[in-house]
């Protein structure tokens, strides 16, 4: 919760925002928006304003605001909500969910069991949808929790995969690979003991050597769609940065028209 200053600092921010936008607003105003986003922590809500000033368009409002922090706390949209919960629904998978599809969940799975994926896709998003509303009216952050699957390579996978992203800390994804080095019975499972720590063994099953390949495949794919999005959002952000700049330029060109003009 901000203090008193604290709103009366945001309170600046906010009117400082509206101007850098184009538009003009009340102290009195900025103060009710200040007084309604008191309970975010200072930093969410600067993001929030930073990320309404490079909007295009729109008038700067509490529900602007709102949407651009609601947008940072990390939880799916309700499309990919949904493919993390039909994965899930695979007991051999092991998925990253976070608690309000894990819960919406129990809406959809006896229809989806029923045959029905239309119905079922249509109760998950409304059960996702009014869970997701009521938490971040609550200002609960996003919890993401790791469900287990019973194909050891894909908990493998699964769990490196949810630590690179940032949805579980190095702790726990280490808890979880641990589980795995501490019972390696099987050959299969002496071998991805032996691929979590580099001590691979010498002596390995065909069609075990043929799983641990496929693992290292996939973890490289992974990578490459990471780099690959990477490097797409970076060339975006240097074309909204140059379009940015031009429409600039061409503003003040028009400006320096107006007034040559004004002159004559």
């Amino acid at each position: 919760m901000l203090s008193y200053d604290e709103i009366a600092e945001l309170s600046g921010a906010i009117c400082a925002t509206a101007e850098a936008m184009g538009q003009t607003i009340s102290a009195a105003g900025a103060q009710v928006i200040a007084e309604d986003l008191a309970g975010y922590e200072a930093a969410v809500i600067i993001a929030g304003l930073r990320a309404c000033r490079r909007e295009p368009s729109g008038k700067l409002c509490l529900g602007m605001v709102l949407k651009n922090i609601h947008a940072a706390d990390g939880r799916p949209g309700k499309d990919e909500a949904w493919s993390i919960a039909l994965s899930a629904s695979d007991e051999y998978e092991t998925v990253v969910l976070t608690a309000e599809i894990r819960q919406a969940m129990s809406a959809s799975t006896p229809i989806l069991q029923a045959g029905d994926k239309v119905g079922a896709r249509m109760a998950f998003m409304s059960a996702y949808e009014r869970l997701v509303a009521f938490a971040r009216a609550e200002d609960r952050p996003a919890k993401w929790e790791v469900s287990l699957g019973y194909d050891s390579a894909r908990r493998l996978v699964a769990i490196e995969s949810a630590v690179r992203s940032q949805l579980i800390t190095h702790e726990t994804g280490s808890k979880y690979l641990a589980d795995l080095r501490i019972s390696p019975i099987t050959e299969e499972g002496q071998a991805i003991a032996g691929l979590l720590t580099g001590n691979q063994p010498t002596h390995v099953a065909p069609h075990v050597r043929a799983k641990l390949d496929e693992v290292r495949q996939i973890l490289k794919e992974s990578k490459r769609v990471k780099e690959r999005d990477r490097l797409k959002q970076a060339q975006r952000r240097r074309v909204d940065s140059y379009l940015r700049k031009r429409h600039a330029r061409a503003a003040l060109e028009d400006l320096k028209i107006a007034a040559s003009q004004e002159r004559f």
